[in-house]
């Protein structure tokens, strides 16, 4: 090979290398930089962040809860855009008061539709608790709070991830576990409270996130659903709560829901098996089946 051949093929190597020095700094340092941006790796470093964030003010009085779960909400966007490397149109300021308003007002009649079929079947009367308007703040401070901490970490996080490594479904099935789990040590409950929250809530909230892609759209159903518990004054996942009415139970525990409240009742988890299925195959119609693809970079 002459000199001049081998110049150049020196240059061209060097230049090969640079290319790949280059490439590595770009998509964030070789080996590591995968392993960071894998989706375990983003989904554990997200629900520790928002977690810490969110449950240092969740018992906290006033608006603090609202403000935690705001900030909450700042470090998943983070997390997101800087170490997935993703596009988070899931929170998307445009369209969000829509999305949240149509999630709350499916949660609304999910729960009333429970509420009064209970009641329609002798499992409920009401009487007033004489509470004011303070309860009412009070509740949807806290609920906000809570609710949106959750979609964050189930359907923002944990959904997503598993979801680019296993599919929609899977994805639903397993964060529905583990919402069931997360139950199971609340006051009051039992194997079937934790299946039944499963399924009417963990199964129906993955099913609308697949099917809308919004995280303010099951945020907003989130929020309705246990907001509409506590002003009845039922117990919201065996937590006692105070509200504008107080619901007294009669009849067997599967139809009232017993001591855990209206989500161990069977009646919200057929109503919610029905709207599932819709949603399910309003996604399938549409794009919701397929998960947001990382930036390319």
């Amino acid at each position: 090979m002459s000199s001049t051949s081998t110049e150049v093929h020196d240059a061209g190597t060097a230049g090969t290398a640079e290319t790949a020095r280059t490439d590595r700094r770009s998509t964030g340092g070789g080996r590591f930089g995968r392993i960071a941006r894998s989706p375990l790796a983003w989904a554990v470093t997200g629900f520790v962040g928002v977690t810490l964030v969110a449950g240092a003010t969740a018992t906290a009085p006033g608006p603090l809860p609202a403000v935690g779960a705001a900030l909450a909400l700042g470090v998943y966007r983070v997390v997101m855009r800087r170490q997935a490397r993703r596009a988070t149109p899931e929170i998307a300021r445009r369209g969000a008061v829509r999305e949240w308003l149509l999630g709350a007002g499916i949660g609304l009649g999910f729960l009333l539709s429970s509420i009064l079929l209970i009641t329609l079947f002798g499992g409920f009367s009401f009487s007033w608790a004489g509470n004011g308007v303070s309860v009412v703040v009070s509740a949807v401070i806290t609920i906000a709070g809570g609710a949106l901490t959750e979609e964050l970490t189930f359907r923002g996080l944990a959904l997503q991830a598993l979801e680019q490594r296993w599919g929609g479904r899977a994805a639903v099935a397993i964060t529905s576990l583990f919402f069931g789990f997360a139950h199971f040590f609340n006051p009051g409950a039992t194997v079937w409270s934790a299946l039944a929250i499963a399924l009417e809530a963990g199964v129906l909230l993955g099913v609308a996130f697949l099917w809308r892609r919004n995280l303010w759209f099951v945020f907003g159903l989130h929020f309705a659903w246990n907001l509409v518990q506590q002003l009845f004054g039922i117990a919201v996942s065996g937590h006692v709560v105070q509200g504008l009415l107080v619901t007294h139970a009669h009849g067997p525990a599967w139809l009232t829901g017993g001591v855990f409240g209206l989500e161990a009742s069977v009646v919200p988890v057929l109503i919610s098996f029905g709207l599932s299925v819709g949603m399910l195959t309003m996604a399938r119609k549409g794009t919701g089946l397929a998960p947001v693809a990382a930036a390319a970079h």
